[in-house]
């Protein structure tokens, strides 16, 4: 699908789900996230917090689509506050440059919300979700891989699969590919998020571009390979907010605080994986990590 139809589409889901939506209550907080497990989890992270933290009324809904999807959402005002990657919001959404330090990210990305989109941008989260080169973990033996300039050598015969918003987003596999100078003879294979480790492991693909804090890198036999050659932009988890929503609901911001910088790579990977792994309920664990964490 090209990124002209990607768009129409988007519009189109968009169109529908606020269509569809019941009428907020006058108290009302509606939390959105994108449409794969961390999201989730850090939509509902979002949603406990200020439900524990305010008499706000919480309304979650979830599972809105890829990047595109969230934004219109939130610009149009069908959801008041979701988690975005400041590298991600820099490129795919204000479709700048992806570079730049985490600080100087952060602040363009914080500077550009707020001035075409009247959305405020937090405090980062304490995490980063970057793009992380995988391949088997057998491979990375055989062939002594450590970073992604060592695949330039056996590239022509490797396999590749990605997700589509890696395909197709200003900070990934065009970028990525020519800075590295990797020329696969075989087409990347498009494929959901849920199933890159799966095709992974089963031999069906050979290198896929997940994320640094899935869970299964903390199970699987596989080896993420350095960004030796820097290309990816800090990834920094942050939530993002309609200035609306704080002018109308003064308590919203007071109940968000204390979130700032309490959540680590390793905590994310973990959660992530008692959703995906062992089947938990994100509800359970959200509200029982929060109450680990004193939040």
């Amino acid at each position: 699908m090209h990124r002209p139809c990607w768009r129409i589409y988007s519009c189109f889901c968009l169109l529908i789900f606020t269509s569809c939506s019941k009428p907020r209550g006058e108290h009302a907080i509606i939390i959105g996230c994108k449409n794969f497990t961390e999201q989730i989890v850090l939509g509902e992270i979002l949603a406990q917090h200020i439900e524990s933290r305010s008499s706000l009324e919480v309304e979650r809904r979830f599972n809105l689509g890829g990047t595109l999807i969230a934004q219109q959402a939130i610009t149009s005002g069908a959801i008041d506050a979701y988690v975005e990657y400041t590298g991600t919001a820099l490129a795919a959404v204000l479709n700048e440059p992806p570079a730049g330090s985490r600080e100087e990210v952060f602040q363009r990305v914080k500077n550009g919300y707020k001035s075409r989109f009247g959305l405020e941008v937090l405090e980062p989260l304490g995490f980063e979700n970057n793009f992380a080169i995988v391949v088997r973990g057998e491979d990375a033996r055989r062939l002594k891989l450590r970073a992604v300039s060592d695949l330039r050598p056996h590239i022509h015969e490797w396999r590749p699969g990605f997700g589509y918003e890696f395909m197709e987003r200003p900070d990934g596999y065009a970028g990525f590919t020519a800075r590295y100078q990797l020329h696969f003879e075989i087409p990347p294979r498009t494929l959901e998020l849920g199933l890159l480790y799966r095709a992974l492991m089963e031999k069906l693909v050979d290198i896929v571009a997940g994320s640094s804090t899935d869970g299964p890198l903390g199970t699987l036999d596989v080896v993420v390979l350095e960004d030796d050659q820097h290309y990816f932009p800090p990834y920094e988890a942050v939530p993002i907010v309609r200035t609306q929503a704080f002018a109308q609901h003064p308590e919203l911001r007071t109940s968000l605080q204390g979130l700032a910088g309490r959540f680590s790579e390793d905590e994310m990977r973990r959660l992530n994986y008692a959703i995906d792994g062992e089947a938990k309920d994100v509800k359970v664990v959200v509200r029982e990590f929060l109450q680990q964490k004193k939040l």
